[in-house]
């Protein structure tokens, strides 16, 4: 008989994808007691820092690491005609990965040594599973590895911006802090996000729709470099009025793509639709953005607060997240690649929540800022239990078709 830990460790993402899900309730339900102590509606947890900055970096640096690298562990060897992720390096690799989180947990609310501690493990394993990935890119023998070069630099970029954390930690300079949630967020997380829509969302649509016309233009990913880099230097210059000039290229680049890949056909197929949906997202946290920096521009006013960043990272990152999952762990459990009515409820209320959230940062509603915001987070629990109850047990059993992995 096949042992628990080697029908959990059979594959990457099985693990990967696991520390995720957990990474990502643990995230909601301590923000969630945060927002219900400030009301007085629970207890005051004190941290070892401020606790916006806790939210920050398990936001931007813990839970979408576990779900990147398992997805790219996964698909790099298929991408190139490459050699597999060898057994012994994904799981030290997530064995390192989720000791740093509990440390990270741990160090918020006992003491910043331990926090260090945790961000430091996080460096090693983040390190050993990229090795993993690059010992891949090196071996394979395809010609065309710009999609994998991409995602490696935006991979670097992320173990860069947790180092830049840690050195924030330690010295208490918030331009590392600066630099680590804004570099995370535009050099690390987006790139990364986009390159595998334009890699992934064509191809799957190609299989799902007849008489599909697959899309992705050579110079998608270099204006995407070219605006995400604009976006943060100016982000970090704090010149937040002049964003649009990267940030409109940016927005028509996504409003194109997602009329070009048939935003429309896709809502035919749930599956489909929920990759096509997220990736609206981000067209729409881009024009909030550019309306932000307009604003802010011709009439001094910092109008829309934080909206445009929930659009971009509930409406369009966590969404992504879910529904790539969803996909991933469907196919590589053997079942048929359909989302029932579960999946599609759980994942169209992910859009729900990003609105609340948007909600809460208009003027209008100042006052119910908290209220909506102690809603939103406990929306986020409440679709993800759902979720999570339907795909943990697929990750933790044999697959359906009695195949390996």
């Amino acid at each position: 008989m096949i042992s628990r830990w080697r029908i959990f460790s059979a594959a990457p993402h099985r693990l990967m994808f696991f520390g995720g899900i957990l990474q990502l309730l643990l995230t909601i339900s301590w923000w969630l007691s945060e927002l219900l102590g400030r009301s007085g509606m629970g207890m005051v947890i004190p941290t070892s820092i401020a606790s916006s900055w806790g939210h920050a970096i398990l936001m931007i640096y813990g839970f979408p690491i576990f779900f990147i690298f398992g997805f790219l562990m996964t698909t790099y060897p298929r991408w190139m005609n490459g050699p597999l992720i060898p057994y012994h390096r994904y799981v030290l690799a997530f064995l390192l990965l989720i000791s740093a989180i509990f440390l990270i947990y741990i160090g918020l609310l006992t003491s910043k040594a331990i926090l260090i501690t945790g961000m430091i493990f996080l460096l090693i394993g983040w390190g050993i599973a990229f090795y993993a990935l690059l010992a891949v890119y090196w071996q394979a023998p395809a010609r065309d590895k710009h999609y994998e070069s991409i995602l490696n630099l935006a991979l670097l970029a992320g173990w860069l911006g947790v180092l830049a954390y840690l050195l924030w930690l330690v010295t208490a300079q918030p331009f590392f802090l600066d630099l680590a949630r804004h570099g995370g967020l535009w050099l690390y997380l987006l790139p990364i996000l986009i390159t595998v829509c334009h890699r992934m969302i064509p191809y799957f649509s190609s299989c799902a729709l007849p008489h599909y016309q697959v899309v992705q233009p050579s110079w998608s990913l270099p204006l995407m470099g070219i605006s995400v880099m604009g976006h943060l230097l100016l982000e970090m210059q704090e010149l937040l009025a002049w964003r649009f000039i990267f940030d409109i290229p940016l927005m028509l680049l996504a409003f194109h793509h997602s009329f070009y890949w048939n935003f429309k056909r896709s809502l035919t197929i749930r599956l489909l639709a929920m990759l096509h949906i997220a990736f609206l997202w981000l067209g729409i946290a881009l024009l909030l953005y550019n309306i932000q920096s307009i604003v802010l521009l011709w009439f001094g006013q910092f109008w829309l607060g934080r909206a445009p960043l929930h659009a971009l990272t509930i409406g369009f990152i966590t969404s992504l997240i879910i529904g790539m999952s969803s996909r991933v762990i469907l196919g590589h459990s053997g079942r048929a690649l359909v989302a029932d009515n579960l999946t599609w409820l759980c994942f169209l209320s992910i859009s729900i929540i990003a609105l609340l959230r948007i909600a809460a940062e208009l003027p209008v509603l100042d006052r119910m800022n908290l209220v909506i915001n102690q809603v939103a987070a406990s929306g986020w629990l409440i679709v993800l239990l759902p979720w999570l109850l339907r795909y943990m047990p697929m990750i933790l059993r044999v697959r359906v078709d009695g195949r390996a992995g």
